[in-house]
């Protein structure tokens, strides 16, 4: 799955301005993800045309990049999300982030690893149910 990541500076407006412009390309959103530094936060994307978002960002000038990201579908349970990372952790595979959300009204979540590799060899050995 791609996910964006916009660079926006900590200025009232700066977020609204972003989803507007993504609202007006008929963009679906399915997940945000808000990370902040000092100077700066970082808009996480999980949108349903990331290539178009992308091109559209780059043109009106931010500071964007596209990555893969993981999603997997979790139990809709209490625990689910730490039975999935319980897998990725016998397998001593490292996450940078993760966040979930709710996708037709299942749990995900959404990570990114320096191995994306080796995670889609563990989701497959494991039977994980992963959106792409």
């Amino acid at each position: 799955m791609k996910q964006l990541s916009v660079f926006l500076q900590n200025e009232p407006g700066t977020l609204l301005k972003v989803l507007d412009l993504l609202a007006g390309a008929e963009i679906q959103l399915f997940a945000v993800s808000i990370a902040d530094t000092d100077e700066y936060g970082i808009c996480r994307i999980i949108c349903d045309k990331p290539d178009e978002a992308h091109a559209l960002l780059v043109k009106s000038g931010y500071a964007v990049s596209k990555s893969d990201v993981r999603a997997i579908v979790i139990g809709d349970k209490p625990g689910g999300a730490a039975e999935v990372i319980r897998i990725f952790a016998r397998e001593n595979l490292s996450i940078a982030y993760l966040y979930t959300f709710l996708y037709e009204g299942n749990p995900v979540l959404v990570f990114r690893t320096d191995d994306k590799d080796k995670a889609t060899e563990i989701i497959r050995r494991n039977g994980l149910k992963s959106l792409s």
